[in-house]
């Protein structure tokens, strides 16, 4: 009988596993039952955060700037690079991860510090960047990137205006004849797991807003604000998919950097060689932290089925908890899912526990399927 070929390409299970310890952990559990299995690891992500290091995992250089933070303090950011291809992460720079536990800051975080990432990927000679965004910890339409790159936003004074969302309301004039001439001969990829719009129902403030602190004041103050910024930049760009992407930073990069929007997955699928390896493979292994009706709408591991039931071949996934109907999980692509808290119901264990149990889960399928 001929050796399984197995390719594991799941992504992080947030907060207790990044995707290249998932794909580790996976391996040993698959290799205590099935010693001679072939195993090839592709950690991936749909463009929020861990991007940057799943495409450090298939053979990107890690490089890291100093840069300005959400808060306008100075943060260390990674991005990746491979010949002329950047990968840059929003959240590196503007991200949740940067805010201190419990400061939110949902009027004035500033996206500077993704314009100077960007800059630094121009600097090392990237002439396709793919952007990935997601995790932010702003709602600044992506202003405060375009002034890091050289736009100008002014009040009627003729000064800058203030730093995040809340300062656009003061916008009279926005100058981009400054923006770094680099970005002209530069694909600009936007990869991102949401097509939501800049305002409106269901834009950027009201859908994101509250998980970056803003209250129902601010909600509204920030849509206002982003609605009087759109009409100087251009009203038609803030109805395109992924406009509203990470606090609108879609709306700034499609509006003044000619960016082009794609599914983050199916960017990072391409970016990270995905074909080839699933061309070697007879079983997928994908997965992420939580299956649920998220995950259909453009998250990593229904990418990841997709491409591979297009291909003919078998999809299981690996997750902590399962909030998916079998059903679901059919018209997904995936054949079974393998949950952490069936073997672990206590979900603050589960997470303590992920790696020894992701090894238990990986031993169930190597008996399912490759015995």
């Amino acid at each position: 009988m001929e050796t399984a070929r197995v390719l594991v390409a799941a992504d992080k299970f947030k907060g207790s596993l990044t995707a290249v310890q998932v794909a580790e952990r996976v391996t040993a559990g698959l290799r205590r039952v099935a010693p001679d299995v072939r195993v090839e690891t592709l950690p991936v992500a749909d463009g929020g955060d861990g991007t940057v290091a799943a495409a450090v995992a298939a053979g990107f250089e890690r490089r890291e700037a100093r840069v300005t933070g959400p808060l306008g303090d100075p943060v260390t950011a990674a991005y990746a690079l491979r010949d002329s291809t950047a990968v840059v992460e929003m959240a590196e720079a503007s991200g949740l991860q940067h805010l201190p536990d419990g400061v939110f800051a949902p009027l004035t975080a500033s996206t500077y510090g993704s314009g100077e990432l960007l800059r630094a990927a121009l600097e090392a000679g990237a002439t396709t960047i793919v952007f990935g965004v997601g995790g932010s910890a702003t709602t600044d339409g992506g202003a405060g990137m375009l002034a890091a790159l050289g736009a100008r936003f002014l009040d009627a004074d003729g000064k800058p205006v203030g730093p995040g969302g809340g300062g656009l309301a003061e916008l009279a004039e926005a100058d981009l004849s400054g923006l770094d001439p680099r970005l002209a001969d530069v694909a600009l990829i936007l990869a991102s797991d949401v097509d939501n719009p800049l305002t409106g129902p269901k834009g950027a403030p009201e859908v994101y807003g509250r998980q970056k602190g803003a209250s129902e004041e601010d909600i509204a103050v920030l849509d206002a604000a982003l609605t009087h910024y759109a009409s100087v930049l251009g009203p038609e760009t803030a109805a395109l998919p992924g406009a509203g992407a990470a606090g609108g930073i879609g709306y700034g990069a499609l509006v003044a950097l000619g960016a082009r929007f794609r599914p983050g997955i199916e960017v990072m699928l391409d970016v990270l060689g995905f074909a080839p390896a699933l061309a070697r493979a007879t079983l997928v292994i994908t997965g992420e932290g939580s299956l649920d009706e998220q995950t259909l709408h453009g998250k990593a591991p229904a990418g990841v089925a997709a491409a591979a039931r297009e291909a003919g071949i078998e999809v299981v996934a690996v997750c902590g908890r399962l909030a998916l109907s079998q059903e679901a999980l059919s018209g997904a692509g995936i054949a079974r899912a393998y949950a952490l808290a069936e073997l672990e119901p206590d979900p603050a264990v589960s997470m303590a526990q992920a790696g020894p149990l992701l090894e238990r889960a990986a031993e169930s399928i190597a008996r399912d399927f490759l015995s």
